[in-house]
Order: structure tokens, then C-alpha cells, then sequence
């Protein structure tokens, strides 16, 4: 049986960012699948999930996020 990785998985480059972005406290701006936004402070992530600080604490499964990017960045539209 082999042993499949995804790029991300392998290089670990998405574990790193989302690393770096829950120790400097960064605010980001997630944007879903439906279309809702949602801004916060990565608090954890794992595997599938990344819980979201905010007014309140939000999981969000990643497999429900079209896009994201930090609060500070100008975002243009998709």
C-alpha cells in the first residue's frame, strides 16, 4: 500500500502559515464557500478544522473555505 501525500502535506507549507499567523495574532479574514465572511484570530487548526477567535470562537472545517487572506491586506474580489 502506498503511502499518497498531497503538496501541502508534504511540504508542510500550510501548517507553517497557519502557525506563524496563530503566534503573531494576525486577523484574518476567511472567506466561505456559501459567501459568508468571517474575520478573527486563528486559535488552533488541525487536519480538517482551524477554530477561529473572534466575539465569539468559530470551527470552521477548511474543506468550507474558498479563500483567505489577513484583515490588513487590500483584497480585490474573485
Amino acid at each position: 500500500m502506498t503511502n499518497v501525500r498531497t503538496e501541502h502535506e508534504s511540504t508542510h507549507a500550510e501548517a507553517f502559515y497557519f502557525q506563524k499567523q496563530a503566534q503573531t495574532q494576525t486577523q484574518m479574514v476567511f472567506i466561505l464557500e456559501d459567501g459568508e465572511r468571517i474575520e478573527g484570530y486563528i486559535e488552533w487548526y488541525d487536519r480538517n478544522a482551524i477554530k477561529v477567535r473572534n466575539h465569539t470562537r468559530t470551527l470552521i472545517y477548511k474543506s468550507s473555505i474558498k479563500y483567505l487572506y489577513k484583515a490588513n491586506e487590500n483584497q480585490t474580489r474573485f
